[in-house]
């Protein structure tokens, strides 16, 4: 797992190539503000082998958080990870690993029907109850991410994984209320908190698409109040001193700013938006779709580039993620060296400061 001291010597290491603020504080650790994701590409040999000297790239060149999902390109991204941490001349303990569950994931290749494939592996030797799925794929039962967890711990090649999400929880309101996701999110919880105790996770969170972004009566919208108030709960069922919720993931960019402007979530003194309550609520923020997955790569907005620091068009979206108030890190999907060296180039400009963010919107 990450620790204080290899994270730290990480940072004494590769500290003096970045500007101010690119490594961050989550719990104890210092982990970069640019981080790898995992999510595109074929579940192929050659992608796979594409991945693992990006990821090795990353770790070598001062990026040492990297993000995976036991269903991304069929747990072949996960045994890639895997694979390039125990390549990379990088210490294990320098480097900050998250994976989700939560999606019902294939094995090494998509079958030719999904469905029986579902059926067969998982609802038919009992490790998926038929009930608990939404939209056919989707199950956050504890029993379910249990075993999904050993998997992923197998997968990666890790004894403790640093955080580990519970992936997408709004799919579940396609098939149920809205309190009912609530309440498997606490029962999911719990078995979480019962896995941290036991060494396995070191924390966990939730990472979604839209439901932290979205207006309050949106049919996938999801309360951040609730959910903390559910972590908690959990927290004491498993007779935990403290809760191991600690992080939320997000889409967030120049043109999915929702997590900004949205004010969905009550707070102390009325609605804040995501990002806002997350950082006054000590919850570490990873964006997700940092430069749209892709579709940034080539242009900004005239206004918006005007005022962020990069080379490239790429760099400059980096850095408006990386700017929220509350972001810990902000993901960037990299399955070619190249572009990783790019991604970590970022890193070499400060971001913008507070009134310099908030001046984009107004």
């Amino acid at each position: 797992m990450a620790t204080a001291d290899g994270t730290y010597e990480y940072k004494l290491q590769h500290g003096d190539d970045f500007g101010r603020t690119y490594f961050r504080r989550f719990n104890d650790l210092a982990i970069s503000s640019i981080g790898v994701g995992t999510y595109l590409g074929d579940p192929t040999d050659p992608v796979d082998a594409r991945y693992r000297d990006a990821i090795e790239t990353a770790l070598e060149s001062g990026i040492n958080v990297i993000d995976t999902a036991i269903n991304y390109r069929c747990q072949r991204s996960e045994r890639a990870v895997g694979r390039a941490i125990d390549d990379a001349d990088v210490a294990r303990e320098a480097a900050f690993v998250s994976t989700k569950g939560g999606f019902v994931p294939f094995d090494g290749e998509r079958p030719d029907d999904p469905g029986e494939y579902v059926r067969r592996e998982f609802v038919e030797p009992g490790l998926v109850d038929r009930e608990d799925l939404a939209r056919g794929s989707h199950c956050i039962a504890p029993a379910f991410l249990d075993e999904q967890l050993d998997r992923s711990l197998e997968n990666l090649g890790v004894e403790e994984i640093d955080l580990y999400y519970v992936h997408n929880p709004e799919t579940q309101l396609e098939a149920r209320s809205r309190e009912a996701v609530y309440d498997q999110l606490e029962a999911a919880f719990t078995r979480l908190e019962e896995r941290a105790a036991a060494g396995d996770i070191s924390n966990y969170g939730v990472a979604t698409w839209n439901a932290f972004r979205v207006p309050g009566g949106d049919d996938e919208y999801l309360s951040l109040p609730e959910i903390v108030s559910r972590a908690r709960a959990a927290a004491k069922a498993a007779e935990n001193t403290a809760t191991h919720f600690r992080a939320i993931q997000l889409p967030f960019n120049v043109v999915m700013a929702d997590a900004f402007t949205v004010e969905a979530h009550e707070g102390p003194e009325g609605p804040q938006s995501a990002l806002w309550f997350a950082h006054e609520a000590g919850l570490n923020v990873f964006t997700s779709a940092s430069i749209a997955q892709g579709d940034l790569a080539e242009t900004l907005p005239d206004d918006v580039a005007d005022r962020l620091a990069g080379e490239t068009t790429v760099q400059r979206a980096i850095n408006f993620a990386r700017s929220a108030p509350g972001v810990t890190s902000s993901l960037v999907g990299a399955s070619r060296p190249e572009h990783v060296e790019e991604n970590a180039a970022a890193g070499r400009h400060d971001p913008l400061g507070a009134d310099a963010f908030d001046a984009v919107f107004e």
